[in-house]
């Protein structure tokens, strides 16, 4: 099998791209970006560090992120596994993509720009649920923004309703094939429903 190893042999494989797909890029989030992002609720915060990269999914049940302007989102770091694999990143390596979605739309917004993380209790307090405050706040600078054409969701057909997990290995089934059954299983399924909801934010 050969790679390609050069940038001119690739152009060649795919010549210039339209002016569509050119003339959409925004250095800030206004007009019909912003009323898009503003009514996502699910984001793929993608970050790179020196371990390589992280992909991570981010959802609430509202806005995911808040605009403090055109040029600067606020993502709060709601409870997860507690790796902070992407907020490692972001303190060493601030670059970093967030990826969009909405139910039903087969369109996707992609912001790229730079993280910084903090803890400052103003910030922290804004998000404030039931007493509940995440434990940081990724503020990132937007340098550029664009809806990536449709295809790839329809050709997946991401939002045709249909479910698909039937016979998928379950998180339980998977920790303990990865540990030799250490940890996981079918007591780790039965507690995971009560133990998400009481910990969700």
């Amino acid at each position: 099998m050969q790679f390609l190893d050069n940038l001119d042999d690739l152009a060649a494989l795919y010549g210039r791209p339209q002016p569509t797909s050119t003339r959409k890029v925004a250095d800030r989030l206004a007009g019909p970006y912003r009323d898009w992002v503003e009514r996502s609720r699910f984001a793929v915060l993608v970050t790179v560090g020196p371990e390589g990269t992280d992909g991570s999914p981010r959802g609430d049940d509202g806005p995911v992120v808040r605009l403090l302007d055109d040029r600067t989102l606020a993502l709060p770091d709601w409870r997860g596994n507690d790796r902070i694999d992407s907020l490692r990143n972001l303190v060493r390596d601030g670059r970093c993509s967030l990826m969009f979605m909405i139910p039903g739309s087969t369109n996707v917004i992609r912001v790229n720009g730079r993280g910084r993380v903090t803890a400052d209790q103003g910030l922290r307090d804004s998000f404030a649920r039931d007493g509940k405050l995440p434990r940081t706040v990724a503020v990132i600078a937007v340098d550029e923004v664009y809806f990536q054409c449709a295809r790839a969701l329809m050709r997946s057909r991401l939002w045709s309703g249909a479910d698909e997990s039937a016979g998928l290995p379950t998180a339980g089934q998977m920790l303990a094939a990865l540990t030799a059954g250490e940890v996981g299983g079918t007591a780790y399924d039965a507690e995971w429903p009560d133990r998400a909801a009481k910990s969700m934010w």
